[in-house]
């Protein structure tokens, strides 16, 4: 897909599973933090680009600097797309990354507090920095009033399960039913709703938590990728994660997208 003015692979490689972020349990994210030494980050990261994968969903944590410099000191390269946490001025200088966008769950968090302002605030400074800006965001209503009001913004990245609604949202969808991990539920009927408000912009757009944080299992991995690729446009791309402790997902999701394009 052109983006920025360069070709990158349709499919990102994610951060969280680098990080323990599993959106799970503890248990699961324990798992991965052990299993994701700065070497596994590494391989990984080389593993992608040896099988086209050349953009990187990359977010400031600790220890994600110092593997992101590792990599690229051992010839791997790898475009930046910034999950942006905080004033984005010292990232931008020092990374210069290909774009970078106002983190998903703080976008949400402000359209629920009435501040989405501050927000678009955000997103100037980083047009001042020169850099390409998108908005995150977990809810199809926030990508559509954006584009509504006509922000200066260049992309946005859409995770494709509304998990971030509030108590009394849940209570509205569920019939008032209360349930466990609130902020990790993922309703089916969601997707369609996130890849329609993508399809109506004709702004790039990155589908995230296609597979539901890793609860659609093995038997439904090709139709989750597949009906990503089919409700998104043809300039859009998608995040995965990775954590190929028990197979190659690298190898695998990079053929099962290639035959999926291959097929449209």
């Amino acid at each position: 897909m052109k983006f920025g003015g360069v070709e990158i692979s349709r499919l990102i490689a994610g951060c969280n599973p680098f990080y323990g972020f599993a959106h799970y349990n503890n248990i699961l994210a324990t798992v991965m933090k052990e299993y994701y030494t700065p070497e596994r980050v590494c391989e990984v990261l080389h593993r992608c680009n040896q099988f086209g994968i050349d953009a990187h969903n990359w977010v400031d944590v600790p220890r994600a600097r110092q593997d992101l410099e590792r990599f690229q000191a051992e010839g791997g390269k790898m475009h930046l797309i910034v999950q942006g946490v905080g004033d984005p001025t010292a990232i931008c200088r020092a990374l210069k990354p290909l774009a970078i966008y106002h983190h998903g769950e703080h976008t949400d968090k402000a359209w629920q507090s009435g501040t989405l302002g501050a927000v678009k605030e955000w997103c100037r400074k980083v047009r001042d920095l020169g850099v390409q800006v998108g908005v995150g965001t977990h809810k199809p209503e926030v990508l559509e009033q954006v584009e509504h009001e006509g922000w200066d913004v260049d992309f946005y990245a859409g995770c494709v399960y509304n998990r971030t609604r509030t108590a009394d949202e849940w209570k509205r969808v569920l019939n008032n039913e209360l349930v466990e991990m609130q902020g990790d539920v993922y309703l089916r009927s969601d997707p369609p709703r996130m890849y329609k408000a993508m399809r109506q912009t004709g702004k790039p757009c990155f589908a995230f938590k296609i597979m539901a944080a890793g609860r659609i299992d093995g038997g439904g991995a090709e139709q989750a990728f597949r009906t990503a690729f089919e409700s998104i446009k043809p300039n859009d791309g998608v995040f995965i994660g990775l954590f190929p402790r028990v197979k190659d997902e690298v190898r695998e999701n990079a053929e099962r997208v290639r035959r999926i394009l291959a097929g449209a």
